[in-house]
């Protein structure tokens, strides 16, 4: 039997790479309103911002995942922010190369790949990525995408806290919840969706757990 990750190739975004990531960002998230995700001049300006945080999976030369992010420093005591306050203009223009948390911004896989590995894979480059340039972890809000079939009974915030304590699965929280990460409060209007209402939440992985 062929191995179906055989074939996949992951490297840093590069000029040439920026329309496919673009298409696949719309494709991915049909109920995000299209201004909110990554578009094509958004994904340029990483290229030239900080392509050593952007990673793609390529299967031959058809972008199938990538995983973005930027540098910066976080106040957690005060930890209520949208992902236009917190990453600036084109998403990454708050990037800086001294921070001390890499921001996860994005993070796609095309839904004909998923279940090889390529979200697992792309978590893992971003922790490599922290640990070779000495940073304390991994920040991001986790988009909740089974809130839509409980936000009728539940708030975010029960939501949140009942797929920490695992009597919910939510394909997205519990996937990162295993790989690490830490659920450690909601955030309001973080990304507008139908889906969500824009609660998101907050995640963080630290480089020394």
């Amino acid at each position: 039997m062929t191995d179906a990750r055989a074939s996949l190739v992951y490297r840093n975004l590069t000029a040439d790479l920026v329309q496919q990531c673009a298409d696949l960002e719309l494709r991915s998230f049909p109920a995000a309103d299209p201004d909110e995700l990554l578009g094509a001049e958004d994904i340029a300006a990483y290229a030239r911002t900080f392509p050593e945080g952007f990673f793609v999976c390529l299967d031959g030369d058809r972008v199938v995942g990538q995983g973005a992010g930027i540098l910066l420093d976080f106040d957690f005591d005060n930890y209520q922010h949208t992902i236009v306050e917190i990453t600036g203009e084109h998403q990454c223009g708050n990037h800086d190369p001294a921070g001390e948390w890499y921001y996860g911004t994005d993070i796609v896989v095309d839904a004909s790949y998923r279940r090889r590995g390529i979200g697992a894979e792309l978590y893992r480059l971003r922790k490599n990525l922290v640990y070779r340039l000495g940073k304390k972890g991994i920040i991001a809000g986790g988009y909740m995408v089974g809130y839509r079939t409980h936000k009728g009974t539940m708030t975010a915030h029960e939501y949140v806290a009942a797929v920490r304590r695992r009597d919910i699965y939510d394909p997205t929280l519990t996937f990162q919840m295993d790989n690490g990460f830490e659920l450690l409060g909601v955030l309001e209007n973080y990304l507008p969706s139908e889906e969500t209402d824009g609660w998101s939440a907050l995640i963080v992985w630290s480089a020394d757990a």
